[in-house]
């Protein structure tokens, strides 16, 4: 017997950190998003071509940690019976993904479009916070 094979894990697991600890919030998300948005009306408010590059930088970063925590959201919180009793839920998170995304938030310097992904997020925690009643 190989000792890297007594050692190499039999069961592979992933979470949204190195351990399930099962601590899951939409507020990360919105923290994100909310970012997205106030960088955008920076960049709007500056002339700077070195500020503007800064700023689309760092808000497509951000934009792209608002679609990591929905996709945790999505993948690991939520549930099949979630998604039965909220059947518009999948559709939420595509939507809210997509505004996050290079055809929405992160590709986009308009504020109102960083709004309507706050919106969509907001949707999400509405039932978030529903299924944590539960």
């Amino acid at each position: 017997m190989r000792l890297s094979r007594l050692f190499t894990p039999r069961t592979v697991v992933s979470a949204h950190c190195d351990l399930p600890c099962g601590v899951y919030d939409p507020a990360q998300a919105r923290i994100e998003a909310e970012s997205v948005k106030a960088i955008s009306e920076k960049y709007q408010a500056s002339s700077d071509p070195e500020f503007r590059t800064r700023a689309l930088l760092i808000k497509e970063q951000r934009a792209e940690l608002v679609k990591h925590h929905l996709w945790v959201l999505w993948t690991d919180y939520f549930k099949p019976p979630h998604f039965e009793k909220y059947p518009e839920l999948h559709n939420l998170f595509n939507e809210a993904t997509k505004l996050a995304g290079a055809s929405g938030a992160k590709g986009s310097v308009d504020p109102a479009v960083a709004e309507k992904l706050l919106a969509k997020i907001d949707e999400i925690a509405k039932i978030f916070w529903e299924t944590k009643q539960a």
